[in-house]
């Protein structure tokens, strides 16, 4: 591509609600422009990036045995009604109607569709298993879109369901998945982890996250060094510590001891008011689970999952419970407590961390008193007991003991184990070589197509611009002509574009008629893998190559840069 031809709006300087690098970068080499907020539109050089990721994709999809299709974006409500899912998915999907008043959906997720699909063409076990992908738009309001590519309402993602006779099929079938999305993010040259998840409201049980390790993600994960286990912080288990021991506060009592705190509403104050560590006082957190009343018990010094508390009650919505409801249940703001409240009316459960517990304080339900010399198998014996917490720095992982380390990730990908989540709900079965009729076994998995461009230029670039992996940049090769009102300097820079492009080899030739200052620092923010610049030696046919990554710079003859091109860009995608 001739660059004085190339759609190619570059900016000095960009918007101020562009927070991150990969934003910022990408709106400063000219590869998106908003059009609203979250939504973008992909120039030239972000668009032929994105291709090459989907090249890559489909590359590792077709090696993994899946077949490509497409699939609508709009969708009848009624789909979604059968699954369950038009009420729980909640305000992120985007509802419309149209002239008929009919409902529908644009498509945030396909597994309804899917679903129907094979329902409709497969009836036999002899047609199993198969996995089925497409690459196609989805639409999700996110509340607060922002990091560009990274959160936005409109997105490129790629979508693969696979159906099997039987669970270990299934596993056969995720272990495919798994090692392809291996393949296609280490392609991408990404550096990432692989981390246990929650499956969120597409349901299912195994699931992993693909994370992008990168200091601004929004997803904390939680990993062993030694022995390299990984999750998400929302399904992260650790090992805490021994809890700090006390002298007296009543550890040794009969019962509890109601104890006057006047004004102490908050676990910090409670502390030091009692001179007891956070981790003796039992704080109680009351929610609304799907519309019932919870109270939610752990040490002082933990922070509450919701999300665990969703999947230990089989719950779909938890919300806290505002002053009003605490009251009616019997309590009172800033002194929940466990003790004397109607089982009946509140369910009550608490996190394992409090097993134990001796000498433990709690709230007691009446304003300004708390309860001491609480003893958590004494007195909460009727409690059952889940992980409900996060992890926290300085536990051990359960598996080898190692202490857990913390880091921050972008989502890439995730690949969940669905079972018959769908095919039961909407009656997608087979006929097994018994005759006897099964519900499909199903299997779901998603890559963020430009989340993963996003995620690429925020783990690749330095204080210059992009450095783009071999892979997946726009062109392996950055031709620079110096000068260009000089015959033989445009003369040896157009024999050298037309044979690396004969041979295979993307170029983007800069023949525009400006400074080499600009042309220099041009070739910085964009990128490429390599640059060559053809100045003062055209007449030697003599060309300077610098490698963007290493900032190697060496000078070659016209005979050498091909085999030197080819071999520099095929190493980064050679897996």
């Amino acid at each position: 591509m001739r660059q004085q031809r190339l759609l190619n709006p570059t900016l000095r300087d960009v918007p101020s609600d562009a927070e991150v690098a990969s934003h910022r970068l990408m709106l400063r080499a000219g590869l998106i422009r908003q059009l609203s907020s979250g939504i973008y539109s992909y120039l030239p050089l972000g668009l032929q990036a994105l291709h090459n990721i989907e090249r890559i994709i489909r590359e590792e999809m077709d090696r993994a045995g899946a077949q490509e299709m497409l699939m609508p974006a709009l969708h009848p409500a009624e789909l979604w009604q059968a699954s369950g899912r038009w009420d729980v998915y909640g305000p992120e999907l985007m509802r419309l109607s149209d002239r008929h008043g009919r409902d529908f959906a644009l498509g945030a997720t396909h597994e309804e569709v899917i679903t129907t699909i094979v329902r409709d063409e497969i009836s036999s076990y002899k047609k199993l298993p198969v996995t089925l992908y497409q690459i196609q738009t989805k639409y999700r309001d996110e509340r607060r879109p922002r990091f560009g590519l990274l959160r936005g309402r409109e997105f490129l993602m790629k979508d693969a369901y696979s159906f099997d006779r039987s669970a270990e099929g299934l596993d056969s079938s995720y272990q495919a998945m798994y090692d392809a999305y291996t393949r296609i993010f280490a392609r991408c040259g990404l550096t990432f982890r692989a981390v246990e998840a929650d499956s969120g409201a597409i349901g299912g049980t195994d699931t992993h996250e693909f994370m992008a390790l990168a200091d601004i993600g929004e997803d904390t994960i939680v990993h062993c060094p030694a022995c390299h286990y990984a999750a998400n912080l929302e399904k992260a288990v650790g090992v805490l510590p021994q809890a700090e021991t006390v002298t007296d506060n009543g550890a040794d009592s009969l019962a509890p001891i109601s104890v006057n705190t006047p004004q102490i509403t908050t676990i910090k104050q409670l502390s030091q008011f009692l001179n007891m560590p956070a981790s003796r006082i039992i704080k109680s957190i009351a929610l609304s689970v799907d519309g019932a009343p919870v109270i939610a018990l752990l040490r002082g010094d933990l922070e509450l999952n919701e999300i665990k508390v969703k999947n230990a009650l089989g719950a779909s919505d938890v919300a806290m419970l505002s002053d009003e409801e605490i009251r009616r249940i019997g309590s009172v703001p800033g002194f929940i407590g466990p003790l004397g409240l109607a089982q009946a009316q509140v369910r009550i459960i608490a996190d394992a961390s409090i097993q134990g517990l001796t000498g433990a304080v709690i709230g007691a339900n009446v304003a300004d008193y708390h309860y001491t010399g609480v003893d958590a198998l004494r007195d909460l014996a009727d409690v059952a007991y889940h992980d409900l917490r996060n992890v926290s720095e300085g536990e051990n992982c359960h598996r080898c003991g190692e202490t857990l380390a913390f880091a921050r990730g972008i989502e890439l990908g995730h690949v969940f184990k669905l079972g018959t989540k769908y095919s039961a709900q909407l009656g997608a079965t087979f006929t097994d070589e018994k005759s006897d009729v099964q519900p499909f076994i199903m299997g779901c998995y998603g890559i963020g197509v430009s989340r993963v461009l996003a995620a690429v230029v925020e783990q690749n670039h330095d204080e210059h611009g992009i450095v783009w992996p071999a892979s997946i940049a726009p062109y392996g090769v950055h031709l620079l002509t110096v000068q260009t009102q000089n015959a033989e300097a445009m003369a040896l820079s157009e024999e050298l574009y037309n044979r690396l492009r004969q041979a295979g080899i993307s170029v983007l030739w800069d023949d525009r008629d400006e400074r080499p200052g600009v042309k220099f620092k041009d070739a910085d923010l964009l990128g490429m893998p390599l640059r060559l610049t053809v100045g003062k030696k055209a007449v030697d046919r003599i060309v300077e190559c610098k490698n963007r990554r290493s900032g190697e710079q060496i000078e070659l003859s016209f005979e050498q840069i091909v085999a030197y091109c080819q071999s520099h860009l095929n190493q980064e995608d050679s897996l």
